[in-house]
Formats: C-alpha cells, sequence, structure tokens
C-alpha cells in the first residue's frame, strides 16, 4: 500500500486552522457538543446569571466562559489555544455559511448558545443617530 492509498480517516489539516467544509462541520459539531456537556452547561448558566441580560455584562462574563469552551475543542484541530484561535475558527466557519446550509445552521445554533437575540427598535424610532433635514 503506498503513501497515496492511506485510508480517509479525518486528516489533520494541512497547515494550522484550515480544515476543509467537511472537517469544519466535524469541529463545528464538536464545540456544539461541548456546550451541552454538564460542566459547560453550568458554567454557561452561572455567567448568564451572573450577566443578568445587560449586554455589558455578558461580554464580561458569558464571552469568556465561550471562548474556553470553544478553544478546549478547537486546539486540537491547529487552532491556537487564545482568543485569536477562535477568531480564526469564526471566520473559517463564517467563510462556508454561504455554500454549506448545514454549516449555516450549526452555527447558527452555536452563536445562540452564547449571543443574545438581537431585536431590533420598532420601525421609525428615532433615527438612529443621522442627521435629517
Amino acid at each position: 500500500m503506498s503513501s497515496l492509498q492511506r485510508p480517509m480517516a479525518a486528516p489533520a489539516p494541512a497547515a494550522p486552522g484550515s480544515l476543509s467544509a467537511e472537517q469544519a462541520k466535524v469541529v463545528l459539531a464538536e464545540v456544539i457538543k461541548a456546550f451541552g456537556s454538564p460542566e459547560n452547561a453550568q458554567r454557561m448558566e452561572e455567567a448568564r446569571d451572573n450577566a443578568c441580560n445587560d449586554m455589558g455584562k455578558m461580554l464580561q462574563f458569558l464571552l469568556p466562559v465561550a471562548t474556553q469552551v470553544q478553544q478546549d475543542v478547537i486546539k486540537a484541530y491547529g487552532f491556537s489555544n487564545d482568543g485569536e484561535g477562535v477568531l480564526k475558527f469564526a471566520r473559517l466557519i463564517k467563510s462556508y455559511e454561504s455554500q454549506d446550509p448545514e454549516i449555516a445552521n450549526m452555527s447558527g445554533k452555536l452563536k445562540a448558545m452564547f449571543l443574545p437575540p438581537m431585536t431590533l427598535p420598532p420601525h421609525g424610532a428615532g433615527t438612529g443617530g443621522v442627521a435629517t433635514s
């Protein structure tokens, strides 16, 4: 068996932090699963309670926990074990969202786990800081 005939197991990415769409789905599924573990679910719940639906406190309490949960998974796939690694992973996933509906769906699910739903102001409420004349 030559080196070109290796079985198609989950290959390591060619470059640190670069994944194919199929690999990205696997990693994304693992990240989502990690948020569902009892320990991480408890950590996220505590962070949500501390944030009290305050956006500033969400950034202070919830985002660091969410970042850590993702780091713990993605470091095994060549991403750096820091905030920059999570940002690179997020950009990679974003790049596949328009090409793959399954990735887009999973990405939305992941975001919903740590980002509050965005509510738009009522139509016509204020000018949004834009001067009108």
